[in-house]
């Protein structure tokens, strides 16, 4: 009886583990979202130092992305972007003027939002955000407005234009 139970219980633990693998889909390309969502948030609170960082972070975590872990057209895509994405990674890593390192986020967030809509990177909403007056897009994590090009100055400032795996 003893072994039955243990039998069930392990058959429904590894049930579990599978179903939940299952939901999340991740990649060698997963951990590079979570680093653009750093960048974007110090940029939002105008901390350069933090972006630099985070951006450093990005840098190195883009550079060692293991191609033949990934699927054909995963690998094609993100080697269309691989160099630009650590372009604009490395001015914003190298740069402690804000102005510079916002400049740099717009074509690092075109670029990135290229990656992310051909690659599902993530099962959670991705969204898709517009500043008019920085006529620039940004990727977020949720609906709620939190401009990075201009910090507590238009906090609000923007509007969500697509949502990526609703």
């Amino acid at each position: 009886m003893k072994k039955i139970f243990l039998l069930v219980v392990l058959m429904a633990t590894v049930s579990t583990q599978l179903l939940f693998a299952q939901d999340t889909k991740s990649t060698s390309l997963t951990p590079l979202l979570a680093s653009y969502y750093d960048i974007k948030d110090a940029l939002i609170k105008s901390n350069t130092a933090d972006a630099a960082i985070h951006a450093g972070a990005f840098l190195k975590a883009v550079n060692s992305v293991d191609m033949k872990s990934l699927p054909a057209a995963d690998m094609s895509t993100f080697m269309a972007a691989q160099e630009k994405l650590a372009f604009d990674a490395r001015h914003i890593s190298e740069s402690k003027d804000i102005a510079h390192q916002r400049e740099h986020f717009a074509n690092f967030s075109a670029n990135f939002f290229k990656l992310a809509k051909a690659v599902k990177l993530t099962d959670k909403p991705v969204y898709y955000a517009y500043c008019p007056m920085k006529k620039s897009y940004w990727l977020s994590s949720e609906d709620a407005i939190k401009n990075p090009y201009y910090g507590s100055q238009m906090l609000t400032c923007g509007k969500v234009t697509e949502t990526l795996n609703k």
